[in-house]
């Protein structure tokens, strides 16, 4: 039954009685026949011109058999093609000025980092400056550079912290007005560097800086309005709320100018008041007041739909208590107190660039850890020149650095930095030493004294400066006179 079968395919696609025969004489089914050589078809018996007749019919077999792993292989390839990984490039490209001074500073034989390179572009980008004037400047660069190196095993953690500590004693303990801006009290002095190196979550005064799009930064009125879209507004700032205890309601009687200061309707106030948990169905607008009445007789829950309503945000983002103008130069900046960064940079004209907060971990959240590490040096940089202290910009960077190597803000302190040391005489140096001594000796923990700490409890040289040095002296033998 198969062979008539095959005999009946191979005759459908035009191949005549004669070269079926022979064909049939050697394989069994067309796939057989579609996916043999030349010269297994030869070995058949058929002629060269039979063999491509053959060859002619069946390859449209050959080619629907292999169809399906073809478009396999094609859609492997296509994926491959889109798994494809594009590296971008976040760099900004060289100018032409700042290509030159590379290929000079390589021809000079300088070793000068790239950043220190742009910097000097970008003061003379524009000015034209003679080659030799450049080679003269790179010279000089280089110089002073290499003054401000560090030497090799320099304790360069004691004197950051001996840095910063001996100034911080200077420092006052008051909270200080805000550059000018008399409304908003924020924290300065040494409490608020401490704040920061403890990367509290929350600031005891938080506060932000909202800057605005360059084209309408200077139109107060514009800059207004996105002021009172950023400050939340509670039913209370813009109404009186009475209790008429006899018919058992609670009437919210609007003030109509703070109402158009703020560019609220009574129509948003109605909706926002009867969307409250427990009110809806509650709330009727009447005689442009709002009404809303108790659905039990009872004082306790008067009660509750007051602190209800009081406390019901109308407009505005969450956390921003007021938002307060003040002009600088020749824009209008907003500062608010209390923080809520990611809403305020999705609001419209905001400039995403310039607008900061005071709220460290708040900056991390939103802008990830290298945010973070700048808004650590800018805010203690700062805080220590607002008390007219002068410190390296290099210790606070060094901080900086130490409390977000990890990819997040840690505090230094035991929760943190100081907590995570290797050593344990280092941690119980620190804070709770029973607990660190006795998990340590429960644990069986080795301590390698590679730091200043241990090696001073042990009462050994530490490994920093001289100590990182070891010297071994040979004596001269004298030769003895024959």
């Amino acid at each position: 039954m198969a062979r008539k079968d095959t005999m009946s395919a191979l005759k459908r696609r035009g191949l005549s009685d004669e070269i079926v025969e022979k064909l049939l004489s050697k394989f069994k089914s067309v796939e057989e026949v579609a996916g043999a050589s030349p010269r297994a078809l030869s070995g058949s018996g058929l002629t060269d011109e039979e063999i491509e007749q053959v060859a002619g019919k069946l390859s449209g077999r050959q080619k629907k058999a292999g169809g399906r792993k073809a478009a396999k292989k094609e859609e492997v390839r296509e994926e491959k093609k889109k798994l494809e990984v594009y590296i971008p490039v976040k760099s900004t490209p060289l100018t032409e000025l700042q290509a030159r001074m590379v290929d000079i500073v390589k021809e000079m034989g300088l070793d000068l980092p790239m950043k220190i390179i742009i910097d000097i572009s970008e003061r003379i980008e524009g000015i034209d400056v003679p080659e030799g004037t450049i080679r003269k400047i790179l010279k000089k660069a280089k110089e002073r550079f290499d003054e401000h190196t560090m030497d090799a095993n320099e304790s360069s953690g004691i004197i950051a912290a001996q840095s910063i500590g001996e100034p911080g004693t200077q420092m006052t303990m008051r909270t200080f007005h805000y550059a000018g801006v008399a409304e908003i009290n924020v924290t300065l002095g040494l409490p608020r560097l401490i704040e920061i190196v403890d990367a509290r979550r929350i600031p005891s005064t938080p506060m932000m800086e909202v800057h605005i799009d360059p084209k309408i930064r200077g139109d107060v009125d514009r800059v207004r309005k996105i002021a009172s879209e950023i400050e939340a507004t509670t039913l209370l700032d813009i109404a009186d709320i009475e209790t008429d205890i006899v018919n058992m309601k609670v009437v919210v009687h609007p003030d109509e100018r703070k109402m158009s200061q703020k560019g609220i309707g009574m129509e948003d106030v109605h909706k926002r008041v009867a969307k409250l948990r427990g009110l809806k169905g509650l709330v009727e607008l009447a005689d442009g007041k709002l009404v809303i009445s108790s659905d039990e007789p009872s004082f306790k829950k008067l009660q509750g739909i007051v602190d209800a309503v009081r406390d019901c945000k109308i407009k505005g983002i969450d956390n921003i208590k007021r938002a307060i103008l003040r002009k600088t130069a020749d824009e209008f900046v907003i500062y608010t107190e209390g923080s809520n960064l990611q809403k305020v940079l999705e609001v419209e004209n905001v400039d995403k660039t310039r607008t900061t907060t005071n709220c460290i971990q708040e900056i991390f959240e939103v802008l990830e850890v290298e945010a973070a590490r700048n808004a650590i040096v800018n805010e203690a940089s700062r805080t220590l020149e607002e008390q007219g202290l002068t410190v390296d910009i290099r210790h606070i960077m060094l901080v900086a650095d130490l409390m977000t190597n990890d990819g997040d803000v840690k505090a230094i302190g035991r929760h943190g930095i100081s907590g995570r040391k290797s050593s344990v005489l280092a941690r119980a140096a620190f804070e709770i030493t029973a607990t660190h001594l006795l998990h340590a000796a429960i644990t069986g923990e080795v301590d390698h004294l590679d730091g200043v700490a241990e090696n001073i409890i042990v009462g050994q040289p530490v490994t920093l400066g001289t100590g990182a040095v070891n010297l071994v002296y040979t004596p001269v033998r004298r030769q003895k006179n024959g």
